[in-house]
């Protein structure tokens, strides 16, 4: 009876979500007709003008508090998923489900070099977080990974399943695979996954490189991935005047499936809100938004 309730309790909810039942029939159909997150890729860019960005981090540098665009488009991201819960709402086996976490994974290079060792991070967030709260989360968690020759969870789970031949790495992947659909795979597996997360962000900004539109991964249930581009000086229209402005660019790939492109247009304008006004970042969040039951 024990396996049994936890089989199914498990096609019910899971480790990292609960299953939502009270959507409407049609949105419930959608996945049948796109089943992969390659099927459901949408594309859109955001131009963001950096002046107050900058203002702000230089006011904390004055303050004696180190804060980078990192930071701030983190804290935003995670301010607008707790208000804006579809945006944490992922696909897995035709079925819609609900994060009961936020989480932000990224790829770190150990050293800015061609050889260097890469590995990715992710950052566990309440939603409540100050900027602040955001902030030192960022910077333990990097700094615990930062040193070369360190290994996380996801290294040495790597490091497991890639020290297997090859056959039994194909069988391993397709079972880990079979048991995600299933509901059934264990925490610390999640845990350890950067595949297995709210949003997949690509600080492009720190080597100098513009946006990309990156596509979303079929493993996991990751449904966002972003693109920070570099500070660049770009051509931009005020009060019907062109003028130069400093600005960087996001590139986002969403998964479509999780929500309409009203509520990702309002996000979005949620997003552009904060940006405009970090200091509103500067307190915690009171009251986070619940998803339907």
């Amino acid at each position: 009876m024990g396996l049994f309730n936890k089989i199914y309790n498990g096609l019910i909810n899971r480790y990292d979500g609960r299953r939502l039942r009270s959507i409407s029939p049609f949105v419930k159909m959608i996945p049948y007709i796109m089943p992969k997150r390659t099927d459901a890729h949408v594309f859109s860019k955001v131009v963001i003008n950096t002046d107050t960005i900058n203002s702000y981090i230089r006011d904390k540098q004055l303050s004696g508090l180190r804060l980078t665009y990192l930071h701030v488009f983190i804290a935003v991201f995670v301010r607008v998923i707790a208000q804006r819960p579809q945006l944490n709402r992922f696909v897995m086996n035709n079925r819609y489900f609900a994060r009961n976490r936020i989480w932000i994974s990224m790829a770190i290079k150990r050293a800015l070099k061609d050889e260097g060792e890469e590995t990715t991070v992710k950052f566990s967030f309440t939603g409540k977080e100050s900027i602040f709260e955001v902030a030192q989360i960022i910077d333990k968690i990097i700094g615990e990974n930062r040193q070369v020759g360190t290994g996380n969870e996801t290294d040495k789970l790597a490091g497991i399943i890639m020290s297997l031949p090859n056959i039994l790495v194909k069988l391993l992947m397709g079972i880990i695979r079979q048991i995600d659909k299933w509901n059934l795979l264990p925490g610390a597996l999640i845990e350890a996954s950067p595949f297995h997360t709210t949003l997949f962000l690509t600080y492009l900004k720190s080597i100098k490189l513009d946006y990309v539109y990156h596509h979303i991964y079929d493993f996991g249930n990751t449904g966002i991935f972003i693109s920070l581009g570099r500070e660049k000086r770009m051509a931009m229209v005020e009060r019907d005047k062109a003028v130069v402005k400093r600005a960087c660019t996001l590139g986002i790939a969403i998964d479509e499936r999780i929500c309409d492109g009203l509520y990702f247009a309002n996000s979005i304008k949620l997003v552009n809100k904060y940006l405009a006004n970090p200091y509103l970042l500067e307190e915690e969040l009171e009251e986070i938004v619940e998803d339907i039951i």
